[in-house]
């Protein structure tokens, strides 16, 4: 092994912990960040900002086919994927641009090439220029995931799609299967089917989305019932044959499914293989996440992790958070990860959004609780938009008035979650949120209505 270079800081992935590679660097620190592939880390390259570009365009190709809903008279137009994927890869290269932009004025330095551990905090980079090691103070893994592939005999020769080839499609298929309902699987079978593609979902649960309440489950499949979106669920596959992209067959509970492509969206796997985590003490649990503990230390010392490897829950937003733990421990203030408000949106039209908890989650923790429900259609906004579909809902505490939960399945749900999240965090009432003089008309006025439909504390 060659003599290591020696660094402050030295983070492997290019993960939401370059932001913190930044931060350090443009305070003096001698920072660099090994990246094999995407400089500006999978979010903003491959995943969420390019797979939320896309829906956008799909978005638009629904309001066109409904055109004469609004006024408008329906003419020639027709989807041109070419140009669907360009506008995402023209996005994509802005992004790329800032960020490399960023290593350029913070002063951190940016290694491309493959990383792998050789040694306690050091890491060696392979590239086509050679190679180097580097040996930092402080060491952070912020590796990512990728779509899993199961076991499933035949799946891996079809040669199927993960999100990252189904957001470079310069075609509409014609008959997408999509293995997985939950949100990649959700998302990208409803932004297909509006492009133009047939479309069938295929799910070995009982339910799409079956991590949420029932009604949120039944709530999307009648929404893709209403789209035209086939919806298999409680259907395990055994046997895939074909290939994607010319014709595959999956041999599954209800028989035979045939299409011309497939999509895998069945859950992610940690990129932890391969990078030599045992040579530098780094220990993985029984699913290949890296084993932290509160504080998102390893169980190497002077190594952390952060985000998807770490076992976090799968989102940017908190990953970014798990950044911050890492720079408060570091900075000598006491800060976890237990007991985080973790919120989520699922960018389906309408959208899903919850904060806290559910009902099921609810019951299962034995926590009694009040509950509202209010549909969109309650409001005005909606109607406004001509998109009154959907619900508001939440918990609060029975015996006073914190709020445990909130669900929406409305248009603009994130952002009116997040009015609610703000909420929670504070501390504050539900009475506050009730009594709120909110602006008319807009998608969080219906939040007064909501928590004005509560039941009384006993």
């Amino acid at each position: 092994m060659s003599h290591p270079e020696e660094y402050d800081v030295v983070v492997l992935g290019s993960g939401r912990a370059r932001s913190f590679a930044w931060s350090l660097a443009s305070q003096g620190k001698r920072v660099a960040v090994v990246e094999r592939r995407n400089l500006a880390g999978s979010c903003p390259t491959i995943a969420c900002a390019p797979s939320k570009n896309v829906i956008h365009g799909a978005k638009v190709a629904n309001y066109f086919r409904r055109g004469a809903e609004f006024g408008i008279a329906a003419g020639d137009w027709k989807v041109e994927m070419p140009a669907v994927r360009d506008r995402k890869r023209k996005m994509v290269d802005g992004i790329v641009a800032l960020n490399v932009n960023a290593y350029r004025e913070s002063g951190a330095e940016l290694v491309k090439g493959q990383g792998r551990f050789v040694g306690p905090r050091t890491i060696e980079v392979t590239a086509d220029d050679g190679t180097r090691t580097l040996r930092g103070e402080v060491v952070v893994i912020c590796t990512g995931s990728r779509a899993r592939i199961d076991p499933i005999p035949g799946l891996a020769e079809s040669r199927p799609m993960t999100h990252i080839e189904a957001l470079e499609l310069d075609r509409v298929p014609k008959h997408l299967l999509v293995l997985g309902g939950g949100y990649v699987g959700l998302e990208m079978a409803q932004a297909l089917r509006r492009f133009g593609s047939r479309v069938t979902v295929i799910e070995r649960n009982d339910a799409l989305a079956h991590r949420e309440d029932r009604d949120v489950s039944e709530a999307l499949r009648e929404l893709f019932d209403d789209e035209g979106i086939e919806v298999l669920t409680a259907t395990p596959v055994a046997r895939v044959e074909g290939r994607s992209g010319e014709s595959v067959r999956l041999h599954a509970t209800h028989g035979m499914i045939e299409g011309s492509d497939l999509l895998v969206a069945s859950g992610r796997t940690p990129n932890t293989d391969g990078i030599g985590l045992e040579t530098a003490g780094i220990e993985r649990d029984d699913r290949g996440f890296i084993k932290v503990d509160e504080r998102l230390r390893t169980t190497a010392a002077g190594v952390w992790a952060v985000g998807d490897c770490a076992g976090s829950p799968h989102f940017t937003h908190i990953a970014d958070d798990d950044v911050r733990v890492i720079r408060d421990n570091l900075a000598g203030i006491d800060r976890v990860t237990t007991g985080r408000l973790v919120p989520f949106c699922l960018f389906t039209d309408p959208e899903l959004a919850r904060i806290g908890l559910s009902e099921s989650e609810a019951r299962s923790r034995g926590i009694a609780y009040r509950l509202a429900k209010i549909p969109v259609a309650a409001f005005i906004r909606p109607w406004t938009l001509s998109e009154s579909r959907g619900f508001y809902k939440t918990l609060v505490a029975a015996d006073s008035d914190r709020i445990l939960g909130f669900t929406a399945f409305a248009p603009e749900a994130g952002e009116v979650m997040t009015t609610v999240q703000l909420a929670m965090t504070a501390g504050l009432p539900c009475t506050a949120l009730r009594d709120a003089i909110l602006v008319h008309p807009t998608m969080a006025e219906g939040l007064a209505r909501l928590f004005r439909a509560l039941p009384a504390r006993p």
